[in-house]
């Protein structure tokens, strides 16, 4: 007995000091940001301490593996004068495309915020800016020394201005030339409601030669190190490149890539991604097709790659068209289905992903009938629990009953307190007579821990949460924190009266 109430001060003891440091990070305000500096800007990430941002001039387009020539630099990735910029709005996302390349240099989600009290702040996933530098490049690596239709090529377009509407399928066409009889057009295409971007690139051979190369794409992101707090869920989530294989799908750190090398595959049925916490920018290629895939850090910014492998020849007067999806967007599962059904690998459940995956889909079910998530979390974790009852009795029972015999176990101790064998054999006996097991109290509980851990992480990193209101949360992906909570809620001293560490509180008092 004395054990249990040792084990139950000493469980308030540490939920004490989570609460304190929970408090610490909520209240203590934090260090007013310089507007008219963008290094001290909240939005934006800060520079990394003594490495400068990588020269945009070093940025290549990838190398082709079947005897491809070495590439030249091909220029900058700052971003286009306005009279070079193609503006395009859907019902969920507001892009900006450069005529260099046909390069997707901002891309904003509309639906999504940065905080719940920043309606007017929308999530900006693609910049050209240095300090969140995230560029989609999309391209033709040709042989030879003529022009290519790379990210440096110089496009036409027809309009500087393309928005969705009353229509549920947007395109935007590109065109270059080479002035020797080498066409592309290069089309972006936007549906309503989804954050896939098909982008096919046709190319024409109307010269006497013939033409020789493949397509590819990239994706440059900003690379810094890793913030983690177990406070804050967006620092905790893994943010950077990720691969999959076709079979399996991989991380990389930072520091990794800079200690070990680049990453350098070939393989089918793969992807490229950069991911953090609740969203994503992927490149899907062609399902059954070649591609090499390519992940290395230089500088501040992080550089995954694909390219087909092998090239295409293309004869004069042939014509050819190269396909590949981007994906800009919040990490829904319905819509990464839909590009490719291992693309949902990119929501971060870690090694809890075989429990947390039916989870989600079981959240889901319950959602589609009572419309509010919050909701749909407390059936779920009743559903749980039940699953877990005949456990939870079990435990319940053994415990019962190992209070019951905590008297004659003391005085057995008490008896044998000199003779430690004599005294565990005849606890040993104590417990087959009364047919109790001192490990069935706590066992079915050690079972349950990873379903419920796997639960939160689940819920933790669940982008359909983002927003989601029950009851006084304002946003149930966050924390129960002043931003959180509403102004209706009452404030004592500053400070707001929340009720759900009261109602935790008052439950674990009851149970114990």
């Amino acid at each position: 007995m004395d054990n249990q109430r040792l084990l139950i001060w000493a469980s308030f003891g540490l939920l004490l000091w989570f609460t304190y440091q929970a408090w610490i990070q909520d209240y203590v305000p934090p260090p007013t940001a310089d507007r008219s500096n963008p290094a001290t800007d909240i939005s934006a990430p800060d520079a990394e301490p003594g490495a400068p941002p990588l020269p945009t001039s070093a940025v290549n387009a990838p190398a082709m593996r079947d005897e491809a020539p070495t590439l030249t630099n091909v220029g900058t990735n700052d971003p286009a004068p306005a009279d070079n910029t193609i503006h395009v709005l859907t019902d969920v996302l507001e892009i900006e495309i450069s005529t260099k390349g046909g390069t997707l240099q901002r891309a904003s989600l509309v639906n999504y915020p940065v905080a719940k009290n920043q309606p007017n702040n929308p999530v900006r996933l693609l910049d050209a800016g240095r300090m969140d530098l995230g560029l989609i490049q999309t391209g033709l690596n040709a042989f030879g020394d003529g022009p290519k239709a790379d990210q440096n090529a110089q496009f036409q377009r027809e309009s500087d201005w393309y928005e969705l509407g009353n229509q549920d399928v947007l395109d935007v066409p590109l065109t270059w030339t080479d002035g020797q009889g080498v066409m592309v057009e290069k089309t972006f295409r936007f549906r309503r409601g989804s954050y896939r971007i098909d982008v096919t690139q046709r190319i024409t051979n109307d010269r006497n030669a013939e033409w020789r190369g493949a397509d590819y794409a990239q994706i440059l992101r900003r690379s810094r190190e890793p913030e983690r707090s177990m406070f804050d869920v967006d620092t905790y989530s893994f943010d950077g490149p990720i691969v999959y294989d076709g079979e399996k799908s991989e991380k990389f750190d930072r520091d990794d890539l800079m200690s070990d090398g680049p990453y350098d595959i070939q393989a089918a049925n793969g992807w490229i991604a950069t991911i953090q916490h609740h969203f994503l920018s992927a490149l899907v290629p062609p399902q059954d097709a070649q591609y090499v895939y390519n992940v290395s850090v230089r500088g501040n910014v992080a550089i995954s790659s694909l390219i087909s492998t092998p090239s295409i020849i293309l004869q004069p007067s042939a014509s050819h068209t190269f396909t590949i999806t981007a994906f800009v967007g919040p990490k829904l599962q319905s819509q990464l289905e839909e590009v490719v059904d291992s693309l949902k690998l990119t929501v971060d459940y870690g090694w809890l992903t075989i429990i947390s995956q039916p989870l989600f889909w079981l959240l889901s079910r319950v959602y589609s009938f009572v419309a509010n998530w919050g909701v749909a979390i407390i059936v779920v974790t009743i559903l749980i629990k039940l699953a877990f009852y005949k456990l939870t009795e079990k435990s319940g029972r053994s415990m019962a009953k190992m209070r019951e015999i905590q008297p004659r176990v003391q005085s057995l101790q008490e008896r044998y307190k000199d003779d430690r064998q004599a005294q565990g054999q005849a606890m040993m006996e104590l417990y087959k007579r009364e047919s109790v097991n001192p490990a069935a109290g706590c066992l079915p509980i050690l079972i349950q821990i990873p379903v419920f851990f796997g639960f939160f992480t689940m819920l933790r990193s669940a982008v359909e949460l983002r927003g989601a209101q029950f009851l006084w949360a304002c946003d149930l992906s966050q924390s129960d924190t002043v931003a959180n909570i509403p102004e209706s809620v009452p404030f004592i001293g500053g400070f707001p009266i929340n009720p759900l560490p009261m109602i935790m509180g008052a439950t674990m008092l009851l149970q114990a």
